[in-house]
């Protein structure tokens, strides 16, 4: 198994970092984190303005910039932070726009490897309504424009349908973020879509999730059983699945736990026997789609 991908045009460790959970916690903690994720061999990190209403990328910025060449900071637009609510829908091409400008002020850059187009027609999470109905079409020509003036390098998509993925590939989509992980299997085709176009699949909650009816991979005692043989962790276990189950496949842990990172980014050279394989591949899935 190889410990590489393509995300785009560029080559990264097949395990990089979510830099969500780092809204939470002291901010000298957050930038130790981010540059021993770095050091370690993490080249990919993804993140949010909406996330910590700024917190994130404020730390992303204190801990790495000027950012060293084979770094590629991801972000994602389609949300933003409200008073009452922690998100809310922000769909309209020019709230896409200027949720690009202000994460390039706020991480201090002028480019963005990739920027994921979060949209908001299903659940769990921000739907969206009324005037925040908007045409995939009309936010992809605005994110066609942000590139031709070289601010970000290529388009991803997150929380999308098969057929929205394909009503995308014309505009050159590079890498896919969905909800997908061994006990949460609802997207198996997007997946396999992915694959065979050589677009990145990029899985949040990978190792499952707080909302109502999502299993966590890691409690699994099919999972914690193999990872025990193995000598792994339960949540190590989970993750090399991912990487096995697909060559397409990068990862984005977080984690504000520097044992828990080097655990994460462990994985990158971890490939499960075919007894764990063949047991992780039978779990009956919580298709969610």
């Amino acid at each position: 198994m190889t410990m590489h991908g393509k995300l785009g045009d560029h080559e990264v460790l097949r395990v990089g970092f979510g830099a969500m959970q780092l809204e939470h916690g002291e901010p000298e903690a957050a930038v130790e984190v981010l540059r021993r994720a770095v050091e370690l061999g993490v080249d990919h990190i993804d993140t949010a303005q909406f996330y910590g209403q700024g917190k994130v990328n404020d730390r992303i910025k204190t801990a790495l910039h000027p950012y060293g060449g084979s770094l590629r900071l991801v972000s994602k637009v389609g949300a933003v932070t409200h008073p009452t609510e922690r998100l809310i829908a922000a769909q309209k091409p020019s709230e896409l726009r200027e949720q690009v400008e202000e994460n390039l002020r706020s991480l201090g850059t002028d480019h963005l490897a990739v920027v994921n187009l979060r949209r908001a027609d299903m659940g769990p999470g921000i739907t969206a309504a009324g005037d925040q109905v908007v045409d995939l079409d009309l936010q992809l020509a605005e994110l066609i424009a942000l590139r031709d003036e070289g601010k970000i390098g290529g388009i991803g998509l997150s929380h999308v349908t098969l057929a929205q993925l394909r009503q995308a590939l014309p505009a050159g989509i590079v890498c896919v973020q969905n909800l997908y992980n061994v006990l949460t299997r609802g997207h198996e085709d997007l997946l396999a879509e992915c694959a065979e176009r050589g677009i990145a699949w990029v899985p949040f909650f990978p190792l499952g999730s707080a909302f109502d009816g999502f299993p966590g991979v890691a409690g699994h005692p099919v999972v914690a059983a193999h990872a025990a043989r193995l000598g792994i962790t339960p949540a190590q276990a989970g993750l090399a699945w991912l990487l096995g189950h697909s060559p397409a496949t990068l990862l984005i842990p977080g984690t504000r736990s520097l044992d828990h990172l080097a655990e994460n980014i462990a994985v990158a050279a971890i490939e499960l026997d075919p007894e764990a394989t063949t047991a992780l591949d039978a779990l009956d899935p919580h298709v969610f789609a």
